[in-house]
């Protein structure tokens, strides 16, 4: 426990409450992940109307916002899992010997292909004016997977985080509109989602997921 305590204290996160982000300095963060598009496939017109609609999005922000790619070896451990038991309820000899070799396919092209998972998020932040005189929004921006060895936890009281949340969704609706003219589907990370996000993030060799309840807020 005591070195779990020690490890929060240089992670920057302070709260997660609803779809929101806290951090220690008191600044807010919402994640949104996007979907992707194949834009190889379209036609030349087609990319060119995607870039110009890009530059109109980036251009039409009046706020910081952080792209964000988490690249992770895919893991497959527990759809083998499954798949061994389904191994073993099969009574037909000939599917069992079809299965068992489709099992020895997929371990072996995972081991040779080193396939990759990917998942493209964007970070939307919000700064009240203290945060943003002192430090400024270039410095804050980084705030967002930064470690810091800084203890001090700036308080949010409920008036505060329901106006500064209320102000952080109307950046979120901006941005999805901005990406949903390049048909890119975008949604808004749950409370568990932020949880294992961030838990992947400070842990990238682990592929595991953790349960809500063994995160708690930084006191």
């Amino acid at each position: 426990m005591a070195e779990n305590q020690s490890t929060l204290q240089f992670i920057e996160i302070a709260d997660i409450r609803d779809d929101i982000v806290i951090l220690k300095n008191g600044t807010l963060r919402a994640v949104l992940e996007v979907g992707s598009i194949n834009f190889e496939l379209r036609s030349q017109d087609e990319q060119v109307a995607i870039l110009h609609r890009f530059q109109e999005f980036l251009n039409s922000l009046d706020f910081p916002a952080q792209i964000v790619v988490s690249s992770r070896k895919l893991n497959i451990k527990s759809y083998l899992q499954e798949l061994e038991e389904l191994i073993k309820n099969l009574d037909n000899e000939l599917l069992r010997i079809q299965a068992i070799e489709y099992s020895r396919y997929i371990k072996g092209l995972v081991e040779l292909a080193n396939i990759m998972s990917r998942h493209f998020y964007i970070v939307v932040p919000f700064y009240f004016v203290e945060s943003i005189s002192k430090g400024g929004f270039l410095k804050n921006l980084s705030g967002i997977f930064k470690t810091s060895s800084a203890s001090g936890v700036q308080q949010l009281s409920d008036e505060q985080f329901q106006t500064f949340s209320g102000q952080l969704r109307q950046r979120l609706a901006l941005v999805e509109e901005g990406l949903s003219s390049m048909s890119l589907k975008t949604r808004l990370l749950s409370k568990d989602e932020l949880a294992n996000l961030y838990y992947q993030l400070y842990n990238p060799r682990s592929p595991e997921t953790i349960k809500l309840e063994e995160v708690k807020p930084v006191t």
